[in-house]
């Protein structure tokens, strides 16, 4: 991690909410101040054994800090230690600071994790109908909030969620690390995340999100564990970070089916650089397949994909509604992947019996550019809906070695062009007539992004 930015951050790092609005990808850096009031989590009478329950300190030490958020805002100080939590809510203007050596620990208690009612975009909790359990640090409706520290680390104890998972013993939707809701400027940076019960980091209906400099853990056979899930939010930049997990690495989403529909709050504007993923059962980068609320503007560079089943991956299904379309990805670097690249109509499941089957999803104006994959398997899986064909399928510049025994391209309901791929691909993605060929070059050019021939 940069040593300035260290510096900065140590002084108690500050977003200003006045900086200059941008599209939303990572060019944009919101300014940083120090915050002007300080206080440590011992103040309120926290112990950092790992074994005594801290909520209330810091339920305690975040009320006395709401007192500040119009006097510059505040940070609470988080000393080395192993601090034990059942889950607790921040306020705005506030930073979460954990120095290095501070360990938050994520209660294996369920009682200790509140239940919030369901997302409106899901209707139900994923896993579960009904409630869900409340993420371990999460916020509703708050404005310049920042969790960060000098690489201390979140560790949610995800075992006993995970076996109460995979034994149908829950009661109510496992609980996320951190989670954002209907929030403006928001950071997490420069933090270790272990074991999360589920995703780690969960901005939902949020506006100018920064994920920085994180490293995320979770064993392979983690069930369904996610590193970051940007879901149903515009002008986010995830950037310089390491991640690997059980399922997916980094996942795009918008909402479930009708409730998704009906919410209409797409996922725009996304910025993802210089990151290193692995998802052992799912994709490295994946969008949906929750994406009724749409998904659009995305631009994707300069990132490492390994060890993982997927690559990257584009999953809806009949019901879903929604779009994705307009998706740059530029500059990958793929190792040990089974599959590099999917796209695929009939992925999922439905919240009720309440969807609309004649919701068709739309996927259009994709494009893939300058990757480079070694020991791959299958080189992709592009298979549309007859109702809805996956359009505007943009290949440039792509070298991947797969066995000479495999299979390399599945193809159907599908139009694509490409260029300088290998190995070749199938009919459905050669469309050469120059007026679809044009439609490839023009998403480039919107972008300002040059293929690079």
């Amino acid at each position: 991690m940069p040593v300035a930015l260290l510096l900065l951050l140590a002084l108690s790092i500050a977003i200003r909410t006045d900086a200059e609005e941008s599209s939303g990808v990572c060019d944009f850096k919101p300014g940083l101040k120090p915050r002007p009031h300080s206080v440590s989590i011992l103040e309120f009478g926290a112990v950092g054994d790992g074994k005594i329950l801290n909520t209330l300190a810091f339920q305690n030490a975040i009320f006395y800090l709401k007192s500040f958020t119009d006097k510059g805002g505040a940070q609470l100080y988080v000393p080395p230690g192993k601090w034990l939590t059942g889950s607790f809510s921040l306020t705005s203007h506030l930073t979460l600071f954990l120095e290095k050596g501070a360990v938050i620990l994520g209660s294996q208690d369920p009682s200790h994790w509140d239940l919030v009612d369901p997302l409106p975009s899901y209707g139900r909790g994923i896993e579960l109908p009904g409630k869900r359990y409340r993420s371990l640090i999460n916020g509703d409706m708050l404005t310049d909030v920042v969790v960060t520290g000098d690489n201390g680390t979140i560790d949610g104890q995800g075992s006993v969620w995970w076996d109460w998972f995979e034994s149908h013993s829950l009661n109510y939707s496992r609980p996320h690390l951190v989670e954002f809701t209907s929030s403006d400027h928001v950071v997490v940076s420069n933090l270790t995340f272990l074991n999360a019960p589920a995703y780690n980091i969960h901005p939902v209906y949020c506006s100018n999100v920064l994920v920085q400099n994180i490293s995320v853990s979770a064993p392979g056979e983690s069930p369904y564990t996610i590193g970051i899930v940007s879901d149903s939010s515009n002008n986010v930049c995830i950037e310089d970070s390491l991640i690997k997990v059980g399922y997916d690495a980094i996942s795009l989403k918008s909402g479930w089916d009708e409730y998704g529909i009906a919410y209409d709050r797409p996922t725009q504007d996304v910025h993802i650089r210089r990151v290193y993923l692995q998802s052992s059962s799912g994709s490295s980068i994946a969008f949906g397949s929750e994406m009724s609320g749409g998904i659009s503007n995305v631009y994707v560079e300069q990132v490492s994909l390994y060890n993982s089943f997927s690559g990257i991956e584009f999953r809806t299904t009949k019901g879903r509604g929604g779009y994705i379309k307009r998706v740059i990805i530029s500059n990958v670097e793929l190792k040990n992947i089974n599959m590099a690249f999917g796209a695929v109509g009939d992925c999922g499941s439905h919240p009720d019996d309440s969807f609309d089957p004649n919701a068709i999803p739309i996927l259009d104006q994709i494009t893939l550019q300058n990757v480079i994959g070694s020991n791959i398997t299958v080189a992709g899986n592009f298979t549309g809906l007859a109702e809805s064909p996956f359009t505007s399928i943009c290949l440039f510049n792509v070298s991947l070695t797969i066995p000479a025994t495999s299979t390399s391209w599945t193809c159907s309901n599908v139009i694509g062009f490409s260029e300088f791929v290998s190995p070749e691909p199938c009919p459905e993605l050669k469309i050469s007539y120059s007026n679809f060929s044009s439609v490839c070059y023009s998403i480039l050019n919107s972008y300002g992004k040059s293929a690079n021939l």
